[in-house]
């Protein structure tokens, strides 16, 4: 292991040296600074005799006296299942007061690409207990879908929410028989305030969520580069409870927008070429090596769910980051600025929303026989209710036909009801659907064109049929 003191210049977080030897992509590097500290880094460019670092703790205290040592190495990062119920920060260092981590091995945080053709297709439901995501965008295991928000939107508390409520329905009951794999959380955290911090430690500690849950923090005064392997290490580290000890594994990354401004910020300091609106032009490339790291493998129990969380820069979902991770994961969950300001909770608009392996995760055997219709059935009626809105603000009501009315009425008592339901309400699926059915049961049979008669038969509710015929 070689050392130099060949630094020639330093640039925001990178520092670059003179190397009189081939220095590998990636390696990990040390630099120990005049007054003894030691900084770790990682090479970002290698070239003949000159080597970019970039340096996760920031070059504060770094100059041209200071040795570098080239380790030889790639980042790893130590995995053992006795990180259940740890908190690291952005590095993978514990900092919740425990001892240290006695890892099985330590795996590269790059991880290997999963094999298209050992490729598991997803098609188990995750039950979150959040009725507007279970009944009209359902999650399903080893599925990528992003929720959609805007600063200043409750994305943190529907993260925690669906942290703390996850199951997956058919492991309980085998857990019951001691049978089935165990469900555990993966909670990367980038670039947040240390209020929020404090927030998202108070509830997992405050629900015991933390016992099956790992969370990475990387604080908004940390280092920008720290931000580019804080989801690295979480997904080294959820592939691992995932596919070498059968848990199936959430992983919540939020927020995605601050790790894009971290790779700005790097490429600004290569003085690279930017591409749309000053990010790098590979950054696809680069969301979609974390994003692909989903799925489920065949022959494995286990599986890797991912729930990344963006804020878009003013609401616009065309901005790079939000329309590059449309493009790559299956979906996605739109935080409303509307409804939230109505006090809906938690205020997700499922008109705009859409879960791509929906289909194949819900009906009988899955969910329930009328999952599908329902959703269907709901998905028209609001959307029908939505647009007469628009037509009520020209018109007034009293211009509007019966049937009219009665899809107003359930476009209000649709946001009022089903997706209204507080951040500390648990829904399973079938509680979730009979509200769906309750709130069918406003409009007439024949208006229900989209769910089979057999359905109609067995779960249309009469009695509020009849009230609203009385009406």
């Amino acid at each position: 292991m070689k050392e130099y003191q060949t630094i020639t210049e330093i640039s925001g977080p990178l520092v670059f040296a003179e190397v009189d030897e081939p220095i590998g992509y990636d390696e990990i590097v040390e630099i120990e600074t005049p007054n003894g500290d030691t900084k770790r880094g990682q090479v970002l460019e290698s070239s003949d005799g000159l080597v970019s670092i970039q340096v996760f703790e920031g070059t504060e205290g770094i100059d041209t006296k200071s040795s570098v040592r080239f380790l030889g190495e790639t980042m790893k990062m130590p995995v053992t299942e006795d990180l259940l119920g740890r908190v690291l920060d952005g590095s993978g260092n514990p900092i919740d007061g425990g001892p240290e981590i006695v890892p099985d091995r330590r795996d590269d945080i790059v991880g290997a690409a999963i094999n298209p053709t050992a490729r598991e297709y997803p098609e188990e439901f995750i039950q979150t207990g959040v009725s507007a995501i279970d009944g009209m965008n359902t999650l399903v295991r080893g599925q990528k879908l992003p929720i959609f928000s805007g600063s200043g939107l409750p994305h943190n508390e529907l993260a925690l929410q669906i942290a703390r409520q996850a199951t997956v329905p058919e492991e309980d009951e085998a857990s019951a028989d001691d049978e089935g794999s165990e469900f555990a959380v993966v909670f990367g955290a980038m670039g947040i305030t240390a209020e929020e911090a404090n927030e998202f430690m108070e509830d997992f500690e405050r629900t015991g969520a933390l016992e099956r849950s790992v969370v990475f923090m990387n604080l908004a005064d940390d280092p920008a580069v720290e931000r580019t392997v804080t989801p690295r290490l979480a997904l080294t580290t959820a592939e691992y409870l995932a596919f070498d000890k059968g848990y199936h594994v959430l992983v919540i990354l939020t927020d995605m927008t601050n790790y894009c401004e971290a790779l700005r910020e790097i490429g600004a300091a290569r003085e690279e070429v930017p591409g749309r609106r000053g990010y790098p032009g590979y950054m696809y490339t680069d969301l979609a090596q974390l994003y692909e790291r989903a799925g489920r493998i065949e022959g494995r129990e286990g599986s890797v769910t991912q729930i990344p969380i963006l804020t878009m820069p003013g609401d616009d979902d065309t901005h790079p980051i939000p329309d590059l991770t449309g493009y790559i994961t299956e979906g996605q969950i739109y935080i409303d600025r509307n409804l939230n300001s109505q006090g809906v909770v938690p205020p997700i608009n499922v008109l705009p929303s859409l879960s791509r392996l929906m289909d194949d995760g819900i009906g009988e055997g899955l969910t329930r026989e009328d999952h599908g219709d329902v959703s269907d059935q709901m998905y028209a009626a609001y959307a029908e209710g939505e647009d007469l809105r628009d037509l009520v603000n020209i018109v007034g009501r009293e211009a509007l036909s019966e049937r009219d009315n009665k899809y107003l009425d359930f476009a209000d008592r649709f946001e009022s009801e089903f997706v209204d339901q507080g951040f500390d309400t648990n829904r399973d699926i079938d509680e979730t659907l009979d509200i769906g059915w309750d709130l069918l049961g406003m409009l007439p049979k024949e208006e229900l064109n989209r769910i089979d008669e057999e359905l109609i038969e067995q779960y249309y509710p009469e009695e509020e049929a009849e009230e609203v015929a009385a009406d």
